[in-house]
């Protein structure tokens, strides 16, 4: 769907974005993340055409027209991190108005107007005045706007900015629904929670550079997310000490009267193996489970302690 190819965004001797190379397949909800200044928004703003690259290439869905042109930017949905106010526009006054920037016909546009205010729950705001709404109910606005001319690609930068916990609620339900009905959707966020929840394939930037991007799971275990390795045991500890630290890839992070901490990366297959080794060996175990591998760990696993 999106390719990204050796993007490049250079401001005099800085580097923004720094030889940038990413494959987001159809379908996927993918998660941007990384700290403040990384180059996230640099790359969704080349992507959009509101910016000009310094070099590399962008293409979606297999249109090859320049970016930032007429035909590119049909493909794409944006959605800002900021909602301009529209002074004396009804709420179905904004969405005929971006129709009719497409060239959508007015019947058109009044019946995707009615399906979309549906979709993003605003149905009952259709009379209303934009300056009027929350800023959760302008931000699902501005996605139901973003929407109006089916876009294969929808981009969202900073979504949840500034939004209550409920309205945050609802604009993660909302997203999770457009990602099951198919749509291919890029979130970046600093809220990383949320992202975990929502996506199922992520990439990670940090000074301009792509550090890990692919499938959630796949990155997870590639990198370990921070994950550590629980194991209780009955027998004397010494024996199983002697037998992890003499294994490769593993870490004792630390042992306590009956439990031991290790780090190790390997896969089901590899843990599982590890875990009957122990029992070969005499280690009676009682309990032997793997911690739950966060995105927070990950994130900060790879950007050194970063924070947005």
């Amino acid at each position: 769907m999106l390719y990204i190819r050796d993007l490049t965004k250079r401001y005099g001797n800085f580097t923004a974005v720094n030889h940038l190379s990413l494959h987001i397949p159809a379908g996927d909800l993918f998660g941007f993340v990384g700290p403040n200044g990384a180059g996230k928004t640099t790359t969704i703003r080349i992507v959009c055409g509101l910016l000009r690259a310094s070099g590399g290439s962008v293409q979606i869905g297999g249109t090859s027209a320049p970016v930032g042109s007429r035909e590119m930017k049909r493909q794409i949905g944006y959605v800002p991190d900021f909602f301009g106010v529209y002074d004396n526009l009804k709420v179905k006054e904004y969405m005929e108005m971006y129709g009719s920037m497409y060239g959508m016909y007015t019947r058109d546009i009044a019946k995707l107007t009615d399906d979309l205010l549906e979709l993003v729950n605003l149905t009952d705001k259709k009379e209303v005045y934009v300056d009027t709404l929350s800023r959760g109910m302008k931000q699902r606005l501005c996605v139901a706007r973003a929407l109006l001319h089916n876009p294969k690609l929808l981009i969202l930068d900073e979504p949840s900015s500034g939004l209550d916990p409920r309205a945050r609620v609802e604009m993660k339900e909302l997203l999770k629904n457009l990602h099951a009905m198919g749509k291919t959707i890029v979130i970046s966020s600093h809220i990383l929670s949320e992202l975990s929840e929502m996506c199922n394939s992520i990439g990670i930037m940090q000074q301009g550079h792509l550090l890990a991007a692919g499938l959630m799971e796949d990155v997870m275990n590639r990198f370990g997310g921070g994950r550590n390795i629980h194991i209780r045991i009955a027998s004397p500890m010494e024996p199983a000490i002697r037998l992890m630290q003499e294994q490769v890839g593993v870490r004792i992070e630390s042992v306590r009267e009956n439990e031991m901490i290790i780090a190790y990366n390997g896969g089901d297959q590899q843990i599982s193996a590890l875990m009957q080794y122990m029992l070969q060996n005499g280690i009676v175990l009682t309990d032997f489970h793997r911690e739950e591998g966060t995105l927070e760990g990950l994130f900060m696993q790879l950007t050194g302690g970063g924070a947005e």
